[in-house]
């Protein structure tokens, strides 16, 4: 059967994926995997190839996004191939292409879902599901923007918490850091001076969401700066209004400062 099956590994290691995703891949053809558009800080290739009895042939950006995936497009019409893929495959929306570019060829599309970085953070932080706004990415210095600083600005203004995913190029094993976020978005409040991101700011950081020793700190600007979160990958959240429910969570899970419980609101 001709098809192309999107799986999801999950966000640490081998053992993320489901078990669906996993008979999945077991009775596949062929097997894709890139592992560009997220770290999985312990997933082994060579042992998840014996949990699943296959072969992976690894894909790269330029593969995805150069030659437009042919290579797997090709093998999906010859029989069932998995493509795995960081996370829940989705939530990046680099791949949403192959998925189109599949279903114009004739090539039935289907998703196993795995564990996404997104639900990861929001239930390690203990802030509530509903209020989070736009999500945005923090993008190396070179690549400068300003959205980052904008979106987060829009969303204090509606009382919601904002996600930031920080930028990293895992091909070259390139991470950027909570403190240079951070400082990335300092340089914005300099010029704009609309007071988003101040000394004051509130802002908890999360290093390896989804790992067994995940790395979680709230507090305030001045001092997360200085914080030592680990190894990557790395997120932020700048909260909105928070509930007093939300900064006990703050306290007991992220080590927030007494200091918070003032902010309820």
């Amino acid at each position: 059967m001709n098809e192309l099956v999107f799986i999801g590994l999950g966000l640490n290691d081998e053992k993320g994926i489901t078990v669906k995703g996993l008979e999945e891949t077991k009775t596949a053809n062929s097997v894709f995997m890139e592992n560009y558009t997220s770290r999985m800080p312990d997933f082994n290739l060579q042992q998840f190839e014996l949990i699943c009895g296959k072969k992976v042939q690894l894909v790269t950006r330029h593969m995805l996004e150069n030659e437009n995936g042919t290579r797997i497009l090709q093998a999906a019409k010859v029989g069932k191939t998995v493509f795995l893929v960081p996370g829940d495959p989705f939530i990046a929306t680099t791949h949403v292409t192959l998925r189109i570019d599949a279903e114009k060829q004739g090539i039935k599309t289907r998703i196993i879902h795995g564990s996404s970085i997104m639900s990861a953070i929001i239930s390690l932080s203990g802030l509530h599901n509903y209020k989070f706004g736009k999500t945005v990415t923090v993008p190396f210095p070179e690549n400068f923007s300003e959205t980052p600083y904008n979106v987060i600005d829009q969303n204090k203004k509606n009382g919601l918490h904002t996600l930031c995913l920080l930028d990293l190029k895992t091909e070259e094993n390139l991470y950027l850091s909570i403190n240079q976020a951070i400082m990335s978005l300092q340089e914005i409040e300099q010029k704009k001076k609309n007071n988003v991101i101040t000394p004051d700011t509130v802002a908890v950081g999360i290093a390896r969401a989804g790992s067994y020793n995940p790395t979680l700190k709230a507090d305030f600007i001045k001092y997360l700066t200085d914080f030592d979160f680990g190894e990557p990958p790395f997120s932020l959240i700048f909260p909105g209004d928070l509930h007093f429910m939300e900064i006990d969570a703050l306290l007991a899970f992220a080590g927030a400062p007494a200091e918070f419980r003032r902010l309820a609101r």
